[in-house]
């Protein structure tokens, strides 16, 4: 019987920390975060919770990602693939440098 179980990783990889920070950044540094935070006065400590929480999941997928473990991220993706939309159309946004 499979049971859905979070787990959490004590052994720290500098590589994993240091990638998610800047996923994090990329994500919410100069997108319209700042500007719902501002508009809403939400609290810092929520904004906190909010990119710790946020943080937390991709160090996770880059885990699996990295231990090319893709039964358990296809798991998450049918478990979190419902009928609640959380977002319209997805539009995939890449930056960085491209060699010509």
């Amino acid at each position: 019987m499979k049971v859905w179980k979070t787990a959490k990783f004590l052994k720290k990889d500098k590589n994993i920390d240091l990638i998610t920070r800047s996923y994090i950044n990329y994500i919410y540094k100069y997108g319209p975060i700042n500007d719902i935070i501002r508009k809403y006065n939400i609290n810092p400590s929520d904004v906190y919770k909010l990119n710790q929480y946020t943080a937390n999941r991709i160090a996770g997928l880059l885990i699996l990602y990295l231990a090319k473990d893709k039964k358990r991220l296809n798991d998450i993706a049918l478990k979190y693939d419902t009928s609640d939309l959380l977002v319209s159309d997805i539009t995939p946004e890449i930056e960085g440098y491209i060699e010509r």
